[in-house]
Protein backbone atom coordinates (compact mmCIF):
# COMPACT_ATOMS: atom_id res chain seq x y z
CA UNK A 1 0.00 0.00 0.00
CA UNK A 2 1.41 3.36 -0.79
CA UNK A 3 0.57 6.39 1.45
CA UNK A 4 1.70 10.36 0.14
CA UNK A 5 4.58 11.56 1.21
CA UNK A 6 3.79 14.35 4.16
CA UNK A 7 4.68 17.41 3.02
CA UNK A 8 7.83 19.03 4.66
CA UNK A 9 6.31 22.03 6.61
CA UNK A 10 4.12 19.57 8.34
CA UNK A 11 6.51 17.61 9.68
CA UNK A 12 8.39 20.73 11.01
CA UNK A 13 5.62 21.59 12.59
CA UNK A 14 4.65 18.73 14.37
CA UNK A 15 8.27 18.86 15.66
CA UNK A 16 8.74 21.89 17.18
CA UNK A 17 4.95 21.11 18.63
CA UNK A 18 5.89 18.21 20.71
CA UNK A 19 9.41 20.65 21.77
CA UNK A 20 6.90 23.20 22.90
CA UNK A 21 4.79 20.48 25.08
CA UNK A 22 7.82 19.31 26.51
CA UNK A 23 9.56 22.51 27.80
CA UNK A 24 6.47 24.11 29.23
CA UNK A 25 5.66 20.73 31.16
CA UNK A 26 9.34 20.75 32.29
CA UNK A 27 9.27 24.19 33.15
CA UNK A 28 5.87 24.22 35.07
CA UNK A 29 6.70 20.91 37.06
CA UNK A 30 10.52 21.71 37.41
CA UNK A 31 11.59 18.51 39.76
CA UNK A 32 8.36 18.11 41.30
CA UNK A 33 7.21 15.09 42.54
CA UNK A 34 3.56 13.88 40.69
CA UNK A 35 0.66 15.53 41.80
CA UNK A 36 -2.38 13.41 43.41
CA UNK A 37 -5.04 12.80 41.31
CA UNK A 38 -7.79 15.62 41.48
CA UNK A 39 -10.37 15.85 44.20
CA UNK A 40 -14.31 15.29 43.13
CA UNK A 41 -16.35 18.83 43.16
CA UNK A 42 -15.75 20.74 39.95
CA UNK A 43 -12.65 22.94 38.97
CA UNK A 44 -13.27 26.46 39.42
CA UNK A 45 -16.43 25.86 42.66
CA UNK A 46 -15.40 28.12 45.32
CA UNK A 47 -14.71 26.13 48.77
CA UNK A 48 -17.19 25.54 51.32
CA UNK A 49 -16.95 26.30 55.06
CA UNK A 50 -14.80 24.16 56.88
CA UNK A 51 -16.46 20.72 58.40
CA UNK A 52 -15.00 18.26 60.96
CA UNK A 53 -16.37 16.06 58.13
CA UNK A 54 -13.06 16.97 56.05
CA UNK A 55 -10.26 14.59 55.41
CA UNK A 56 -7.59 14.79 58.27
CA UNK A 57 -3.60 14.36 58.23
CA UNK A 58 -1.73 14.37 61.75
CA UNK A 59 1.08 15.87 62.48
CA UNK A 60 3.84 15.03 64.82
CA UNK A 61 5.08 18.24 66.82
CA UNK A 62 8.77 17.36 69.33
CA UNK A 63 7.37 18.55 73.16
CA UNK A 64 10.68 21.15 72.54
CA UNK A 65 11.25 23.21 70.13
CA UNK A 66 14.54 23.59 68.22
CA UNK A 67 16.69 26.61 66.69
CA UNK A 68 15.98 26.88 63.32
CA UNK A 69 14.44 29.03 60.21
CA UNK A 70 11.61 30.11 57.78
CA UNK A 71 9.85 32.20 56.22
CA UNK A 72 7.74 35.27 56.75
CA UNK A 73 5.54 37.92 54.69
CA UNK A 74 5.24 41.28 55.85
CA UNK A 75 1.74 42.23 56.49
CA UNK A 76 1.54 45.89 57.67
CA UNK A 77 4.39 48.19 56.35
CA UNK A 78 5.29 49.26 60.12
CA UNK A 79 6.69 46.07 61.10
CA UNK A 80 4.22 43.38 61.71
CA UNK A 81 5.19 39.96 59.84
CA UNK A 82 3.15 37.03 59.31
CA UNK A 83 5.05 32.92 59.34
CA UNK A 84 4.37 29.65 60.28
CA UNK A 85 3.19 29.14 64.21
CA UNK A 86 5.65 25.97 64.39
CA UNK A 87 8.36 28.16 62.82
CA UNK A 88 8.92 30.55 66.23
CA UNK A 89 6.74 27.93 68.76
CA UNK A 90 9.05 28.16 71.86
CA UNK A 91 11.49 30.28 70.37
CA UNK A 92 12.74 33.22 72.51
CA UNK A 93 14.51 35.22 70.50
CA UNK A 94 13.74 35.33 67.04
CA UNK A 95 14.92 37.33 64.18
CA UNK A 96 14.03 39.01 60.95
CA UNK A 97 16.76 38.07 58.42
CA UNK A 98 17.76 41.77 56.52
CA UNK A 99 20.94 41.10 54.79
CA UNK A 100 23.85 38.43 55.14
CA UNK A 101 24.67 37.99 58.74
CA UNK A 102 22.23 40.73 59.87
CA UNK A 103 18.63 41.00 61.44
CA UNK A 104 16.56 42.56 63.47
CA UNK A 105 14.62 41.44 66.49
CA UNK A 106 11.12 40.17 66.21
CA UNK A 107 8.73 39.89 69.41
CA UNK A 108 6.26 37.04 68.71
CA UNK A 109 2.82 36.61 69.24
CA UNK A 110 1.20 32.75 68.21
CA UNK A 111 -1.83 31.73 67.12
CA UNK A 112 -3.75 29.55 70.12
CA UNK A 113 -5.81 27.99 67.71
CA UNK A 114 -4.04 28.13 64.32
CA UNK A 115 -0.55 26.82 62.64
CA UNK A 116 -0.31 30.87 62.25
CA UNK A 117 1.88 33.77 64.27
CA UNK A 118 2.47 37.42 64.02
CA UNK A 119 5.71 38.78 64.13
CA UNK A 120 6.81 42.70 65.12
CA UNK A 121 9.86 44.46 64.17
CA UNK A 122 10.97 48.28 64.75
CA UNK A 123 10.22 49.23 61.12
CA UNK A 124 8.68 47.18 58.34
CA UNK A 125 8.67 46.28 54.98
CA UNK A 126 6.04 47.04 52.34
CA UNK A 127 3.32 45.17 52.71
CA UNK A 128 1.83 42.14 50.91
CA UNK A 129 -1.74 42.43 50.25
CA UNK A 130 -4.13 39.96 51.56
CA UNK A 131 -7.51 38.05 49.93
CA UNK A 132 -9.17 36.40 53.18
CA UNK A 133 -12.98 37.91 52.80
CA UNK A 134 -15.21 35.87 53.00
CA UNK A 135 -17.06 36.70 49.98
CA UNK A 136 -13.67 36.10 48.06
CA UNK A 137 -13.22 32.43 48.63
CA UNK A 138 -10.82 29.81 47.32
CA UNK A 139 -11.45 28.53 44.07
CA UNK A 140 -10.45 24.19 43.32
CA UNK A 141 -7.78 23.76 40.70
CA UNK A 142 -6.74 27.70 41.86
CA UNK A 143 -3.11 27.89 41.26
CA UNK A 144 -1.23 29.35 44.52
CA UNK A 145 2.99 30.33 44.75
CA UNK A 146 4.81 29.96 47.91
CA UNK A 147 8.04 31.93 47.55
CA UNK A 148 10.65 32.06 50.24
CA UNK A 149 13.54 30.42 51.65
CA UNK A 150 13.11 26.23 51.10
CA UNK A 151 16.00 24.09 52.85
CA UNK A 152 17.37 28.09 54.19
CA UNK A 153 17.66 29.15 50.33
CA UNK A 154 15.87 31.44 48.17
CA UNK A 155 13.35 29.38 46.32
CA UNK A 156 9.88 29.26 45.32
CA UNK A 157 7.00 26.39 44.79
CA UNK A 158 3.57 26.25 42.54
CA UNK A 159 0.57 24.53 43.15
CA UNK A 160 -3.17 23.59 42.28
CA UNK A 161 -5.90 23.67 45.24
CA UNK A 162 -7.25 20.17 45.79
CA UNK A 163 -9.47 21.28 48.62
CA UNK A 164 -9.34 21.72 52.44
CA UNK A 165 -9.11 19.29 55.37
CA UNK A 166 -8.39 19.07 59.13
CA UNK A 167 -4.72 19.52 60.59
CA UNK A 168 -4.34 17.40 63.70
CA UNK A 169 -1.66 18.38 65.46
CA UNK A 170 -0.38 16.18 68.24
CA UNK A 171 2.73 17.20 70.68
CA UNK A 172 3.37 20.98 71.36
CA UNK A 173 0.45 22.98 71.11
CA UNK A 174 -1.89 19.76 70.39
CA UNK A 175 -5.03 21.19 68.57
CA UNK A 176 -6.93 20.46 64.84
CA UNK A 177 -7.66 23.07 62.58
CA UNK A 178 -8.78 23.84 59.33
CA UNK A 179 -6.29 24.08 56.01
CA UNK A 180 -6.14 23.77 52.45
CA UNK A 181 -4.74 21.14 50.65
CA UNK A 182 -2.35 21.97 47.53
CA UNK A 183 -0.90 19.88 44.80
CA UNK A 184 2.33 20.80 43.89
CA UNK A 185 3.38 21.22 40.59
CA UNK A 186 6.09 23.17 39.90
CA UNK A 187 9.49 24.19 41.42
CA UNK A 188 12.70 26.44 41.51
CA UNK A 189 14.93 24.52 39.31
CA UNK A 190 17.55 22.28 41.19
CA UNK A 191 15.46 22.17 44.64
CA UNK A 192 14.96 18.46 45.13
CA UNK A 193 14.00 16.83 48.66
CA UNK A 194 12.01 18.53 51.44
CA UNK A 195 10.63 21.87 51.28
CA UNK A 196 11.97 22.96 55.11
CA UNK A 197 12.18 26.31 55.25
CA UNK A 198 9.10 27.43 53.31
CA UNK A 199 6.89 27.36 56.41
CA UNK A 200 5.62 30.95 57.16
CA UNK A 201 5.56 31.74 53.27
CA UNK A 202 2.95 33.57 51.52
CA UNK A 203 0.61 31.39 49.48
CA UNK A 204 -0.09 34.18 46.47
CA UNK A 205 -2.97 33.88 44.00
CA UNK A 206 -2.06 35.15 40.10
CA UNK A 207 -2.58 38.95 41.39
CA UNK A 208 -0.02 38.60 44.24
CA UNK A 209 -2.82 38.56 47.38
CA UNK A 210 -2.45 36.19 49.88
CA UNK A 211 -4.65 32.97 50.53
CA UNK A 212 -2.66 31.66 53.53
CA UNK A 213 0.64 30.72 55.34
CA UNK A 214 2.27 27.69 54.18
CA UNK A 215 2.49 25.53 57.13
CA UNK A 216 3.32 21.63 56.09
CA UNK A 217 4.12 18.94 53.46
CA UNK A 218 3.49 16.04 52.42
CA UNK A 219 6.43 15.00 49.71
CA UNK A 220 5.36 11.17 49.12
CA UNK A 221 2.13 12.51 47.72
CA UNK A 222 3.24 15.85 46.42
CA UNK A 223 1.26 18.30 48.93
CA UNK A 224 1.15 21.43 50.22
CA UNK A 225 -0.78 22.39 52.91
CA UNK A 226 -1.38 26.15 54.01
CA UNK A 227 -3.68 27.92 56.75
CA UNK A 228 -7.35 28.42 55.93
CA UNK A 229 -8.33 32.38 55.35
CA UNK A 230 -10.52 32.56 58.34
CA UNK A 231 -7.17 31.55 60.22
CA UNK A 232 -5.68 34.61 59.10
CA UNK A 233 -8.47 36.51 59.04
CA UNK A 234 -8.95 36.16 62.54
CA UNK A 235 -5.63 36.70 64.08
CA UNK A 236 -5.18 39.44 62.21
CA UNK A 237 -8.41 40.65 63.91
CA UNK A 238 -7.36 39.76 66.93
CA UNK A 239 -3.76 41.80 66.72
CA UNK A 240 -6.19 44.77 65.60
CA UNK A 241 -4.10 44.36 61.69
CA UNK A 242 -5.92 44.99 59.35
CA UNK A 243 -3.53 44.50 56.33
CA UNK A 244 -2.79 46.14 52.94
CA UNK A 245 -0.06 46.75 50.75
CA UNK A 246 -0.19 46.79 46.73
CA UNK A 247 0.28 43.76 44.31
CA UNK A 248 3.15 43.38 42.38
CA UNK A 249 2.57 45.40 38.51
CA UNK A 250 1.77 42.02 36.49
CA UNK A 251 -0.25 38.65 37.15
CA UNK A 252 1.97 36.16 38.56
CA UNK A 253 2.23 33.31 36.02
CA UNK A 254 4.32 29.85 35.70
CA UNK A 255 6.57 31.68 33.47
CA UNK A 256 7.61 34.57 36.35
CA UNK A 257 6.67 33.48 39.06
CA UNK A 258 10.42 33.00 40.24
CA UNK A 259 11.34 36.65 38.84
CA UNK A 260 8.84 38.02 40.77
CA UNK A 261 9.30 36.12 44.08
CA UNK A 262 13.02 37.42 43.43
CA UNK A 263 11.56 41.08 43.64
CA UNK A 264 9.75 40.33 46.96
CA UNK A 265 12.66 38.92 48.54
CA UNK A 266 14.98 41.84 47.48
CA UNK A 267 12.08 44.51 48.79
CA UNK A 268 12.19 42.39 52.16
CA UNK A 269 8.35 41.77 51.71
CA UNK A 270 8.59 37.97 51.85
CA UNK A 271 12.18 37.17 54.46
CA UNK A 272 13.50 34.32 55.92
CA UNK A 273 13.01 34.48 59.90
CA UNK A 274 15.27 32.70 62.51
CA UNK A 275 14.86 31.54 66.19
CA UNK A 276 18.22 32.37 67.79
CA UNK A 277 17.08 30.76 71.35
CA UNK A 278 14.80 28.34 72.57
Amino acid sequence: MHFPRLPDWLIYGAVVSALLVVAVGRQERSDAPPPPPPVPGGEGLPLGPASPFDPSIVVQVPEKGQPGSGTAFSVDDSGAWLTARHVVDGCRQAAIVVADGRGVAARIRLDPTGDAAILTTEGGAPAVPLRLAANEPPRRGERAYHPGFPQGHPGEVTSRLLGRENLVIRGRGARTEPVLVWAEVGRTDNLKGSLSGLSGAPALDSAGRVLGVTVAESPRRGRIYTTAPETVRDLLAQGRRRGGGFAPGEAITTENYGRVADGLRRDLRVAQVVCLKV
